[in-house]
């Protein structure tokens, strides 16, 4: 199985290791798409359907949990499940994210491993449960 995952980070750097963690972590064959900002996103979500979206917290414009309550007042996007990736790591805000109701919070830095653990929770297994030989793929985000 593959999925469709919606990555949201202001920084390009970030949402490239991001992504590189995805595929060390199993998702190689999934379809990657990429925001900015949380207005951004809304308006790719808007064009593509996806089966989860990731996202920072802090972004200018719209941040991610504006966002996702943005997403939880739409019909259409009210159940695509969203993963926050942030360094914001203060049990608070990760309540705050939570009881909006986010999908799961994972604290940078992080480890394939750790995005495998949290999307297999919510998706299900990637597709052939692929994991990576390469050496290089041993290490944190």
């Amino acid at each position: 199985m593959t999925f469709s995952i919606l990555l949201v980070d202001d920084s390009m750097p970030m949402r490239a290791v991001i992504k590189k963690a995805f595929m060390a972590a199993g998702y190689s064959g999934s379809d990657f798409h990429e925001a900015a900002n949380g207005i951004e996103a809304l308006e790719r979500l808007k064009k593509i359907w996806v089966d989860i979206v990731v996202t920072d917290f802090t972004m200018p414009e719209m941040n991610g949990l504006d966002m996702l309550l943005r997403m939880k007042e739409d019909d259409l996007f009210k159940d695509i499940p969203v993963v926050v990736v942030s360094t914001q790591g203060s049990q608070e805000k990760i309540d705050q994210f939570m009881n909006s109701g986010a999908a799961g919070y994972i604290k940078k830095p992080f480890t394939p491993e750790q995005i495998r653990d949290m999307i297999t929770n919510i998706l299900g297994e990637p597709h052939g449960n692929e994991q990576s030989d390469n050496p290089d793929n041993d290490f944190d985000f």
